[in-house]
């Protein structure tokens, strides 16, 4: 009966819901589109004009960052930056040891000279200009499809270089709608980051991995950076001498956050999404991609736990490593859930084929579809082949290695000529990735994970011939092997890593390093499925793009939405606070509060809040930051389809984490969700369970993301953690 119900809904238009809920909320808008649907963001109740939301020098938007892998925003004058708890996770790790584990106990600088510097790699990105460039990337690419590829991708890194004459920026050109547009992006970067203020991990991932994805939540997912210059204001590496950044902008913080029904808006940087994708690809990931991955990902987290639990610093090296994993195993399990309880790929073939017959209508002898099929049965038979092989390379040391020798074979080549990621204005960044092995890699750990691939890669059918070669060359056991690589390599010290940036190709075929040696052993192979992978892209570029434009058309047609895929830049979002039916008779409010925490709370990790926030919470020591109601009134109440509290009017406790329907997925960690006058009401954390197929398919009735409230972080501050400082140089509207 609920599949039925969910699909009923997710077919119809919407029409059931009540009031606001009436409006769909589906979309990840590039900020340039914001004007095209001023109507719609009107009638959901945001205030703020979409032209000032278009343009990225004025609030809020030019406060808006980049982590690189999610979203912040600055909330003071001085650089200061707020962000997720887990998107700083690499961060507190780098500062933490046995004798300051600030995983564990929280961190707090009680001043400026107290703040600690986030890691080498650390950055922040601020989106200063996006221009459209596609007549400049396609004009006149031919139909060779590995000259194409190739064509397209030299003019993006030219277009980079030209942009990049400034070395405080990083360009880069992005495709949109599967290669139909292209967009040169500036971003200023920020390379001096420094921890703040972080809570404990008991208080900002309280439940783990459990309540991952879950609702109801009670996580004080919330930390702060900051971000420091030079003294001429410059970007500039970490230095005592650096400055706090004045950015050119900072977002204003409501106290009072907001009630069910209020619209808000997100912005941020969403990763990846696939809802232009065909259903056979749905299928593919569905029947052979989704489960693979997980199968692996669920060895991965075994094995880290059981060595964390023997040894206090592995579990601190690979806090971060295990976070992540874990959280992209919960969503492997959420999508495939998710497919078989609303049969998405029934509702996306319904969709697909109602597409199909409005094309054959319009041009009854396109081949438009057929001709991207063909492309996909091949990519997903060379992913299978390619699926155990790559993952048998997967050592920290043989990556190393691997990245030294292709750096040492394109310095041969002129630098605009480079394969991107091997230009001089990389080099940085990638001295910083070799660096950081330091703090991320344990060889006991690696190699034991290392060695799994290998045994999965030996279980498996699809073979590669070097590989093979090098596994039979050696009659000693894979085991021992692999131990004796570790123990004879150079390349567990960083110095000796960095030192083989300036090798020559020469160079690597002399060693003795079996890391190395096994790189040179592979290279020839990795390069010619590089070269076939690129060749069947060239191919990808003609018919993607040829379909996208053909389902922009149709959807045109029909008056739906047309937003890009995400693809990791700057996007909008727009929804209402709004709970959600979950399953058959249970109806998830929109707010959580403190006493759920309590009622929680067991003293048991991942139930072991700290004690003084227990503490606070049962003496009821809310001070300004009580809330009577998160409802606006009981008689006008604007609630779902299905039941709601009893007694919705009372509330009276400080409100934790709430839902609202804005569209988001990873990459949007972090990002300020705002009021509709662009106050900052909380931060974007966590999709719920059913919501996890929004990647493939967005539905209104059930997707929902989940949000820390600003009352919450606020009370955090103020009464648990005392960032009296920190609270003085925020910009608090009562």
């Amino acid at each position: 009966m609920r599949k039925a119900l969910i699909v009923a809904l997710a077919l119809s238009s919407g029409s059931l819901l009540i009031n606001h809920a009436a409006i769909a909320d589906e979309g990840q808008w590039q900020p340039h589109q914001l004007p095209s649907i001023a109507d719609k963001l009107k009638q959901r109740g945001i205030e703020i004009p979409a032209k000032q939301l278009a343009d990225l020098t004025k609030y809020p938007m030019n406060a808006v960052v980049s982590l690189g892998y999610c979203t912040a925003s600055f909330v003071s004058p001085k650089g200061l930056v707020v962000t997720n708890h887990h998107c700083a996770y690499g961060a507190i790790q780098h500062n933490s040891n046995k004798a300051h584990n600030y995983l564990n106990d929280g961190f707090l600088a009680k001043s400026m000279d107290e703040e600690l510097s986030a890691g080498a790699n650390e950055r922040l990105y601020i989106t200063e200009d996006v221009k459209n460039v596609t007549d400049t990337v396609t004009a006149d690419l031919g139909k060779d499809p590995l000259t194409r590829y190739e064509t397209i991708a030299q003019r993006r890194k030219d277009l980079v270089k030209q942009c990049e004459s400034d070395a405080n920026y990083r360009c880069s050109v992005r495709s949109f709608h599967n290669g139909l547009e292209y967009y040169l992006i500036k971003q200023l970067i920020i390379r001096d980051v420094r921890l703040v203020y972080a809570p404990s991990e008991h208080a900002a991932s309280f439940g783990g991995a459990i309540d991952n994805y879950e609702y109801p939540r009670h996580s004080a997912d919330f930390t702060f950076l900051r971000a420091y210059v030079g003294k001429d204001g410059k970007p500039a590496q970490y230095s005592k001498d650096n400055v706090p950044y004045v950015p050119k902008g900072f977002v204003k913080i409501n106290e009072n956050g907001v009630k069910a029904g209020d619209a808000v808006f997100a912005a941020g940087y969403p990763g990846r999404t696939s809802r232009y994708r065909l259903t056979s690809e749905l299928k593919f990931a569905n029947d052979w991609q989704y489960p693979h991955m997980a199968e692996r990902y669920q060895r991965r987290i075994d094995t880290i736990e059981q060595m964390g639990a023997e040894n206090k610093d592995i579990k601190i090296q690979y806090a971060s490593t295990l976070a992540s994993t874990a959280n992209r195993m919960k969503k492997l399990n959420g999508l495939l859930d998710g497919f078989r309880a609303t049969d998405i790929v029934g509702i996306k073939q319904h969709k697909e084929n109602e597409f199909k017959a409005w094309l054959t209508k319009q041009q009854p002898n396109s081949d438009i579809v057929s001709n991207l099929e063909t492309l996909l049965k091949k990519q997903q038979a060379n992913y299978k082949q390619s699926f155990y092989f790559d993952n048998a390379q997967s050592s920290a040391l043989l990556e190393a290695a691997k990245r030294l020798y292709r750096l040492a074979h394109e310095r041969q080549k002129p630098d605009a000529k480079r394969e991107a990621g091997y230009q001089e204005r990389d080099m940085k960044l990638f001295a910083a990735r070799l660096k950081r092995l330091d703090t991320r890699f344990d060889a006991r750990v690696d190699k034991v994970l290392w060695l799994q691939d290998l045994m999965a890669y030996e279980n498996q059918s699809n073979r590669v011939k070097a590989l093979d070669a090098w596994l039979a060359q050696d009659k000693a056991p894979l085991k021992q092997r692999v131990a004796d690589m570790y123990a004879q390599s150079q390349l567990t010290k960083h110095d000796k890593r960095l030192a083989w940036m300036k090798a020559s190709v020469a160079d690597f075929k002399s060693s003795q390093d079996p890391f190395i040696q096994l790189a040179v052993t592979l290279y020839d192979t990795n390069m010619r499925n590089e070269k076939a992978a690129k060749t069947l892209a060239g191919k990808l570029s003609i018919a993607r793009p040829a379909y996208m434009g053909a389902i922009i058309a149709y959807n045109k047609s029909l008056d739906l939405p047309v937003y890009p895929d995400a693809n990791g830049t700057l996007r909008v979002t727009y929804g209402v606070v709004d709970g959600y039916q979950a399953q058959d008779g249970m109806y998830k409010q929109p707010f959580t509060k403190l006493e759920g925490l309590v009622a929680k709370n067991t003293g048991v990790e991942p139930f072991n809040a700290p004690a003084k926030l227990i503490k606070a919470i049962k003496d009821k020591d809310y001070g300004s930051h009580e809330v009577e109601s998160v409802y606006p009134d009981p008689r006008s109440m604007l609630c779902r389809l299905f039941s709601c509290e009893a007694n919705p009017a009372k509330f009276e406790s400080v409100p934790v984490n709430f839902l609202s329907s804005v569209d988001t997925t990873g990459g949007n960690s972090g990002s300020p969700v705002f009021n509709a006058k662009g106050e900052l009401v909380g931060l974007n954390f966590d999709s719920t369970y059913e919501a996890i197929t929004k990647d493939w398919f967005f539905n209104p009735v059930i997707t929902r993301a989940v949000h820390v409230d600003i009352r919450y972080i606020l009370w955090m501050m103020d009464k648990v953690d005392h960032a009296d400082n920190l609270l003085k140089e925020l910009d608090i509207e009562k």
